[in-house]
């Protein structure tokens, strides 16, 4: 009768233990709208799940949910709390951001993408979160793209080439450089501009290299104009809802924000540089011509750049950000982590 009460007893305190061990599991859910073939999806989810169960020993994971809702929509969602954490691309919300623009103006100097997203996310932190320009969820990682170039059906080779061509444009410095440029834009995604191309509806497209491939742009553009650095970049956030902090014990919040930060920056942007790699691989085989824009257009190209950023700076100063002291610190840490090593060991390779 003692061994059955004795028995009962290690069982309900097995049970209890149990309970307790699958109460403290914490699930970061994350919402994603690219598609399943994507890096973000393929790469920088995957490795960054592993990273924080390692880094929490299995108490804290990671579940990826597509097509919750739109690209502009994301942020909102995980503010909601409809997901815990997401990725931004701050072009598709016109209006919101403006000091997050920073690492989007040409710098004519080619650097990857990884080593971007390490300026900019210290960056980040140090100027441009004082803009308040995400209210509501917590930036654990910053992102910048690769070059943007512009693919075309027929080549161009200088910016006159370019004036009343219809062009595919996001939004960010990438739409006010199309207006500057005498470009007809004509706002897409790029999962549009194949179908677009291929119906003649737009003449080219500002995009990325990885879209060569992974949008068949190449399919329908065989030509690319390109300056060092690119026309232009893109910026991103990876965020997360405040409250799922409050799910997780402080050694183990300790323990994510130790994976996140730089080095989830830092894979975010080795992901786009492998993209990229990748995408202009792809075109090559197809026989695809890259021409690079001439010296004096460069000059042209420097003048409409530095008037974008001189209009940043005035308008950013009104969100209490320091526009000169933020660019010259992005562009000193950009030299910074280009002396670092990349994340790409710590990276599993498929």
């Amino acid at each position: 009768m003692k061994k059955t009460r004795l028995s009962l007893m290690i069982g309900a305190l097995a049970a209890a233990t149990l309970s307790t061990s699958a109460l403290a599991q914490t699930t970061i859910t994350v919402s994603t709208w690219a598609g399943p073939n994507h890096g973000i999806n393929s790469m920088v989810w995957p490795t960054w799940k592993g990273w924080i169960e390692e880094a929490t020993d299995g108490r804290v994971t990671v579940e990826v949910i597509h097509d919750l809702g739109p690209p502009d929509s994301q942020m909102e969602m995980v503010a909601d709390g409809i997901a815990d954490a997401t990725w931004v691309f701050h072009g598709y919300n016109a209006g919101r951001f403006l000091a997050t623009q920073l690492p989007e103006f040409p710098t004519f100097e080619a650097f990857s993408s990884e080593n971007a997203s390490a300026a900019y996310w210290h960056t980040h932190q140090e100027y441009l979160a004082k803009a308040g320009e995400h209210r509501g969820v917590d930036v654990v990682a910053a992102g910048v793209h690769g070059p943007g170039w512009i693919f075309s059906s027929e080549l161009y080779e200088t910016l006159d080439d370019l004036e009343g061509e219809r062009i595919r444009v996001g939004g960010g410095v990438m739409g006010d450089l199309s207006n500057a440029l005498g470009l007809t834009g004509v706002a897409l995604p790029p999962t549009g501009v194949y179908e677009a191309g291929s119906q003649g509806v737009i003449d080219g497209a500002m995009l990325v290299p990885e879209g060569l491939r992974s949008f068949r742009v190449a399919e329908v553009f065989p030509h690319t104009l390109m300056v060092d650095g690119g026309f232009y970049r893109g910026s991103f956030t990876i965020v997360v809802n405040p409250m799922i902090w409050d799910q997780m014990s402080e050694e183990d919040r300790e323990a994510v924000q130790e994976v996140s930060g730089e080095r989830l920056s830092r894979l975010f942007g080795y992901m786009m540089d492998v993209s990229d790699e990748r995408g202009v691989e792809f075109a090559e085989e197809m026989g695809h011509t890259f021409t690079s824009l001439g010296d004096e257009d460069l000059e042209t190209l420097r003048g409409i750049s530095d008037d974008l950023i001189e209009t940043w700076s005035e308008n950013v100063s009104d969100r209490g950000v320091d526009a000169d002291a933020a660019l010259e610190y992005f562009h000193q840490q950009l030299e910074e982590a280009a002396e670092q090593d990349s994340v790409a060991p710590l990276v599993p390779q498929s």
